[in-house]
């Protein structure tokens, strides 16, 4: 081997070495995450009982929905746009982007508090303090995008670690409370803990002061992000409330239970979405002829592994799957297909979907998850009015195949027209 042939191997596996490493703290970061989150739950269900659970997931559930607000207006922009640029330029976008992240929290963190003063009853409180820790969360999450941007997932899984170790005592002083507001301040307080840390980490200031600008700067690409969100998370909650209208509550638990057989995967999946745009972004500047390479590669491993993981639970005796899920394993073991087909429908669309982002086409990813969303609607209802539970999983699976042959359509387009006019995305001021 010459020794010029040697110096281009060497980067080449330096680079494979480095790209593997980013996954990998990707997958860690998000391993630490729903495990936390995993243990909340079932600590504050064994405390509270079914009714005050109950509360206490709405208000989880509104903190998702507003988490994918602060993700589109401003660390979606970002990863696409700095990631992997110099860290003067990093550094100023993130002070903007945290900023902004901060300004969201505090304007819907005031809207949750005054619904929350004017319910009353249990579920007040419990929006009321959500109200006040929507700040200090929005803002942790904020950090973990910015630290995959720059290529640094260590810092994230580290910042997840801090949460997870203040988790602890904070929830030991809410079960001795024992109500649902103290277990909503418990969880707010020690994110907004790891919040602080994450600014000690950086060296860097959120400055809210800055939103106004970045949102104005990133407006072709936020705006249509929070949209792209909202109608994802959406999309998820028609297709639940409708379910259980059409089939009962209990079509709803089955749908459920088969998601948590699938639960490890998609923890794997959502680990890796962390890191997915900003590594397309990366390849879009390094090598922008590999880019539909990289997300095919991406998309197709992530539905091969879907269809592995989904296999392997077919041959799962009834005993041990009732030693999991109880009397809902009967249930939901007959959505283990349409649901692994789904699944890997998704996943190969997700491939598509990093590709878009990394272009900036911000137009034709919102075009194809608006369709994505009411193809997952349409598909979900239509299914569950003709076949029950059985029909709406087959008819989810359905549309998420077809909204992924969308993605990867629009993708194609997107790349033909970047290399017959390759504008330049980053804004490094």
């Amino acid at each position: 081997m010459t020794t010029e042939a040697v110096k281009a191997k060497a980067p080449a596996g330096s680079a494979r070495r480095a790209l593997v490493g980013r996954l990998s703290w990707g997958l860690a970061d998000q391993a630490a995450s729903s495990m936390s989150n995993f243990v909340v739950g079932i600590y504050v269900a064994r405390s509270l009982g079914v009714t005050a659970f109950g509360v206490f997931s709405l208000a989880w559930v509104t903190y998702g929905v507003v988490l994918n607000v602060s993700r589109g207006l401003a660390t979606d922009p970002l990863v696409v746009r700095f990631s992997g640029v110099p860290e003067a330029s990093w550094r100023g976008a993130v002070a903007r982007s945290t900023g902004t992240a901060l300004g969201v929290g505090a304007a819907l963190g005031a809207v949750c508090l005054l619904v929350g003063l004017g319910l009353g009853g249990r579920v007040g409180p419990a929006f009321a303090c959500l109200g006040a820790m929507l700040p200090g969360l929005l803002l942790q999450d904020a950090w973990r995008f910015s630290f995959f941007a720059a290529g640094t997932g260590r810092k994230a899984f580290v910042n997840d670690l801090v949460w997870g170790v203040a988790l602890v005592p904070a929830m030991v002083v809410a079960a001795r409370v024992g109500s649902v507001a103290a277990f909503v301040l418990a969880w707010g307080a020690s994110g907004a803990v790891a919040a602080a840390y994450g600014c000690l980490q950086s060296g860097i200031r959120p400055r809210p002061t800055g939103a106004r600008g970045w949102l104005r700067e990133q407006r072709d690409l936020g705006y249509r992000y929070l949209v792209e969100n909202v109608s994802l998370s959406g999309a998820s909650q028609l297709r639940a409330y409708g379910l259980g209208a059409i089939a009962g509550v209990g079509a709803v638990g089955a749908v459920r239970g088969a998601e948590l057989l699938l639960g490890p995967f998609l923890a794997v999946l959502m680990g890796l979405s962390l890191v997915t745009v900003p590594e397309a972004a990366r390849v879009l500047r390094q090598a922008p002829q590999r880019l539909g390479v990289f997300c095919l590669l991406l998309g197709g491993g992530q539905a091969t592994a879907a269809l592995i993981w989904g296999g392997a639970l077919l041959p799962v005796p009834d005993r041990l799957g009732e030693l999991v899920l109880g009397d809902v394993w009967q249930s939901a073991s007959q959505l283990i297909v349409p649901l692994t087909l789904g699944v890997a429908g998704a996943g190969l669309g997700t491939g598509a979907a990093a590709g878009l982002r990394a272009l900036g086409a911000a137009r034709r990813s919102l075009r194809c998850q608006l369709f994505a969303s009411a193809c997952y609607v349409g598909g979900g209802l239509g299914g569950a009015a003709v076949a029950g539970t059985a029909g709406s999983a087959w008819g989810v699976a359905a549309a998420t195949v077809s909204s992924s042959a969308v993605w990867w359509l629009q993708l194609r387009s997107a790349l033909r027209e970047h290399s017959q006019n390759p504008i330049p995305e980053v804004r490094t001021s």
